[in-house]
């Protein structure tokens, strides 16, 4: 009797837990991972420059902007040239000065700088840039900048006129090398709001950080104004309104259901899949024609007693080559591992890749956004 009781137990325990059904947890992200602060962005600023030093690979004498810029250092400090003149400054070269200043960013921080050739140096290797005023959209001077380059391209050349070039000598950096001389004024303190701008619009993830804030602070706290954007009151004192903006930082948002991304890169053919793309049933061929051309020369002479000319005739042999890859068929809900396999399978370069994934796309089998960068 006892054993068979212990049988029912165990059985109904089993029939219990096939009745239970598994549920994966929703992503959840940090609120501020997802959403930009309205009134806090970064501020870009852009200058004009010179870099000195340089060992021979400056502006040569056609960028005519390089020496009038230079003529106009010089007249700064004293020292007149002849209109005439016209100096020739191959250790010199004209820039662009781009930075990034960050929100709310005070007098005296240190920012990191870009700097661009925008003449025909052939490398700003081992340049110095010049004191150099950066300014915002609307012309006033926020930054100064000057320093030593760091560049990671490197550019060889030869006598006969062959080269090699890593990387981009004719753009650097410098770490830390433009000092803020004016604030940018932002009203995010004024603000009664703040507003919550999602990275990626979704209406489940707007109602999701609503309620979330909600059950923190209170009902109608926070008022979700869209897909985009969720206005959240806030005090209006700056040290009450910091501690409120870090109990913003703490909190956990589920996200919405977004559509998956493939992304492709057109420069360097680069394609980018997310772990949850998938197909519908279709069946795909991808097969490639091969065309070559080869191009070679004969020399016909004449004999040693003929009156010919010697005379060269061109001679072409062309061939062509046919892929014969069969036509593979993905069932329905086929998973990113499959589809790299089956793609890989057929010898497919990452261009081919994209042209197989956007035929997908059209046909309507494709569960995802196309994306090319």
């Amino acid at each position: 009797m006892k054993k068979i009781c212990a049988f029912l137990l165990v059985f109904s325990g089993l029939l219990l837990l096939s009745q239970v059904k598994i549920v994966h947890a929703k992503p959840a992200r940090m609120l501020l991972d997802i959403t930009d602060i309205q009134g806090l962005r970064k501020n870009q600023l852009v200058g004009y420059g010179l870099v000195v030093g340089l060992d021979g690979t400056g502006d040569k004498n056609q960028v005519k902007f390089t020496s009038q810029s230079m003529v106009n250092m010089l007249q700064q400090f004293g020292v007149t040239l002849d209109g005439r003149t016209d100096p020739k400054l191959k250790n010199v070269a004209a820039v662009t000065v781009t930075a990034d200043i960050m929100p709310q960013a005070g007098k005296g921080q240190l920012v990191n700088v870009t700097v661009s050739s925008i003449g025909d140096a052939k490398s700003l290797r081992g340049g110095t840039l010049l004191l150099t005023p950066l300014k915002g959209i609307d012309g006033q001077i926020y930054a100064t900048a000057q320093g030593n380059l760091v560049v990671g391209g490197i550019k060889a050349q030869g006598t006969s006129g062959s080269s090699i070039t890593v990387n981009t000598p004719t753009t650097g950096t410098i770490p830390n090398g433009a000092v803020i001389e004016r604030e940018i004024q932002s009203d995010f303190i004024e603000q009664k709001d703040v507003i919550l701008n999602l990275k990626r619009p979704n209406f489940k993830t707007a109602r999701n950080i609503e309620v979330a804030i909600n059950e923190l602070f209170g009902p109608d706290v926070a008022r979700a104004q869209g897909q985009h954007r969720v206005a959240v009151a806030a005090p209006t004192d700056a040290r009450q309104r910091v501690t409120f903006m870090s109990m913003l930082e703490e909190i956990e948002v589920e996200l919405g259901r977004t559509k998956q991304r493939v992304v492709f890169n057109s420069r360097t053919g680069t394609v980018v899949m997310g772990a949850n793309v998938k197909v519908r049933k279709a069946a795909v061929s991808h097969g490639n024609l091969t065309v070559t051309i080869t191009e070679s020369s004969n020399v016909s002479q004449p004999n040693a007693f003929g009156q010919g000319n010697t005379v060269t005739t061109p001679e072409s042999s062309i061939y062509i080559e046919k892929g014969e890859n069969p036509m593979f068929v993905w069932p329905e809900g086929t998973s990113l591992d499959v589809i790299v396999k089956a793609i890989n399978s057929l010898g497919a370069a990452p261009d081919d890749l994209m042209s197989i994934l956007q035929s997908l796309h059209e046909a309507g089998s494709l569960e995802a956004e196309l994306v090319v960068i």
